[in-house]
């Protein structure tokens, strides 16, 4: 019996959507949903894992410069 994955998953960093990624031949790209996240638009990744660990990488980095 095979698993079906989904091909698309909703990124969300501290109740916010930072945007969704899609399954392609190539693995995920990501589409930002919130201004913040604009920096990771049609960025390809490995995993979705990935692209939330850049995803909160990007949050973490404006929350430093604004403290």
């Amino acid at each position: 019996m095979s698993q079906a994955q989904s091909n698309a998953y909703i990124i969300e960093i501290h109740d916010r959507a930072a945007g969704i990624v899609t399954r392609d031949e190539r693995g995920f790209r990501f589409f930002s949903s919130e201004r913040l996240f604009d920096s990771l638009e049609g960025r390809q990744f490995r995993s979705a894992r990935e692209a939330e660990r850049a995803a909160r990488a990007v949050f973490s980095e404006r929350s430093r410069r604004a403290n």
